[in-house]
């Protein structure tokens, strides 16, 4: 069995009512950038229905994944979503440098 890694799923968004566009991020544990995709999916659909039925977010997983920051209005386009491995941009290993 593949060892789970960190992935980060991103689903382009964009507002029903305006010509705002952005980027919605999902990060977790996975095997594969499908099983990533599916994981984020299901967590954006567990933190919306909560939404809606007016309970708490479901928060974190224990695998790691979580939908948080979800607002009325806006559209997740989840056909062009892309599931990669996750690259901490601030770890010691990262080849960016960034002043904090």
């Amino acid at each position: 069995m593949p060892k789970p890694e960190f992935y980060e799923v991103d689903v382009p968004i964009h507002r029903t009512d305006q010509q705002l566009h952005g980027l919605h991020v999902f990060t977790g544990q996975a095997t594969s950038p499908s099983e990533a995709l599916a994981r984020a999916h299901q967590v954006y659909d567990a933190a919306l229905a909560a939404r809606k039925a007016g309970l708490a977010n479901p928060g974190r997983q224990d695998d790691g994944w979580g939908a948080s920051g979800i607002r009325d209005g806006w559209e997740l386009d989840w056909r062009a979503a892309k599931a990669g491995l996750w690259s901490n941009p601030f770890s010691w290993t990262s080849t960016s440098s960034y002043v904090l």
